[in-house]
């Protein structure tokens, strides 16, 4: 597998890391807040603006359920209710092409797959729940395109059959740690397999969050996450069981300059520094003449001590110049220099 992907840009280690800003169904089937989540993503600078496309009649039975964070209403019907038709869909990507950031949609069973053909996207985010799909896997991997996928409730079996499904057939792949709790506790993130995760796939390792604000996720970026995803909403007070979970537009731009701060500050070489040389030469210290010596005095502990600023002979070879012979009258309170020594 590819230890980076491209959508739009290069996703991996060493880049910048990327951004999905998860509109999904917050519009709640209204195109005026859908395309106003599209303006808002935009104007943060996100990398991408994504929704969720629902073919309920081919994705679920009817007698699918309900969940605590639907507020208990049968999924099914929520979905059937929301769900944007091809013309919506069309409409937001053009939407999103005007305002330079890219369109992508999860879909959740091959027809919906199909259906988003048409859109030519950059690339297939797939959620948690399609995880064991592994026909559904193999039909997005067919497309060439990258493949983003969450990983909520899976074991690393799991992950690995995943793996094993599409490798052959696409080997640009990005895996997505989360976890299946709407609003997520910041106790139940997780976010330390994020590393453990890199460093048993090699491939690009992110942070679907689900937690309220934005500490989590940029938690994650420390950690190593190459791309993170965020649900996003104009007010929480819409309605919408995700909103609970989203973040407004605000912190939504907060987020991204927390990521790109982030980004800019992460090394990885324990190195002197340019920036740095004006502070070194004031608090770092030099070997400094402490009592008057005339031409001819040998430097010992009551003559040679150790002050700032770091501009002489560093202290480190201080036990070296112990025993040398002065060649110059000095004062005390003068820097020593080669200079000030027989040779």
């Amino acid at each position: 597998m590819k230890s980076s992907i491209y959508i739009g840009r290069n996703i991996g280690d060493g880049y910048k890391p990327f951004i999905i800003a998860e509109a999904g169904i917050n519009h709640d089937g209204d195109m005026k807040k859908a395309v106003e989540l599209v303006d808002a993503a935009a104007e943060s600078g996100a990398d991408v603006v994504k929704f969720q496309t629902h073919l309920p009649e081919y994705e679920m039975l009817e007698s699918a359920g309900s969940a605590v964070h639907l507020e208990n209403e049968n999924l099914y019907e929520l979905l059937n209710r929301i769900s944007l038709s091809k013309d919506d869909h069309r409409a937001l990507k053009r939407r999103a092409e005007e305002k330079g950031i890219i369109f992508m949609s999860t879909a959740y069973c091959r027809e919906a797959i199909d259906f988003l053909d048409e859109f030519d996207l950059p690339g297939y985010k797939i959620g948690s729940g399609e995880l064991t799909n592994m026909p559904l896997l193999r039909h997005i991997a067919r497309r060439g395109k990258p493949m983003i996928i969450s990983t909520a409730a899976s074991t690393y079996q799991d992950i690995d059959d995943a793996l094993q499904s599409v490798v052959k057939i696409n080997d640009q792949i990005a895996l997505m740690h989360c976890v299946f709790q709407y609003p997520t506790r910041p106790e139940d993130c997780n976010i330390g397999v994020i590393p453990v995760l890199k460093r048993k796939y090699n491939i690009p390792i992110g942070f679907s969050d689900h937690s309220q604000g934005i500490t989590i996720t940029l938690a994650a970026i420390g950690l190593g996450a190459n791309l993170v995803e965020k649900h996003f909403t104009i007010d929480r007070n819409w309605p919408g069981p995700d909103q609970k979970a989203s973040i407004e537009p605000d912190e939504l731009s907060e987020l991204v300059r927390g990521v790109d701060e982030i980004h800019r500050a992460l090394g990885t070489q324990k190195a002197f520094l340019e920036v740095e040389k004006s502070a070194t030469d004031l608090f770092r210290h030099s070997l400094v003449i402490t009592r008057d010596v005339k031409a001819g005095d040998i430097l010992t502990e009551d003559n040679l001590g150790i002050k700032r600023p770091g501009t002489g002979i560093s202290p480190k070879e201080y036990e070296i110049y112990l025993g040398r012979v002065v060649s110059v009258d000095l004062p005390a309170g003068v820097l020593l220099s080669l200079e000030h020594l027989v040779q």
